[in-house]
């Protein structure tokens, strides 16, 4: 139970990570980072974005699996950019189209993996 806290507070605080570095691009919360109403917001958008990844990517990985071959696994990056812009969409952020979504799941992703590798330990 403590790990997956842990990972839901990796996963809002690299949503608000990639606001401030993307900030031209996405803008998933109001106010300033440090604010509570920032970390609430990015919380719900880590929980949306979970139940996404558990209901719809799977999808998304299974329609596109001919591209997904043919690109060498490189349209998962999209596939993520795409469920990165539904979550967006969902909790009432702008992520200013594909770079936007693009560079917001790779934020996550990479915050995801090191928190992972690190939990893990």
């Amino acid at each position: 139970m403590l790990s997956l806290l842990a990972r839901l507070f990796v996963s809002a605080g690299a949503v608000l990570l990639a606001q401030v570095l993307f900030g031209r691009w996405i803008h998933i919360t109001s106010g300033d980072w440090t604010s509570v109403d920032a970390w609430v917001g990015a919380l719900i958008f880590a929980v949306v974005l979970g139940i996404l990844n558990v209901l719809v990517r799977p999808i998304l990985q299974l329609v596109t699996c001919p591209l997904n071959f043919i690109t060498l696994g490189l349209f998962t990056f999209v596939v993520n950019a795409i469920v990165f812009w539904l979550a967006a969409v969902l909790v009432g952020g702008d992520v200013g189209g594909f770079v936007g979504a693009l560079l917001g799941s790779l934020t996550v992703t990479i915050c995801s993996a090191i928190a992972d590798r690190s939990l893990a330990q």
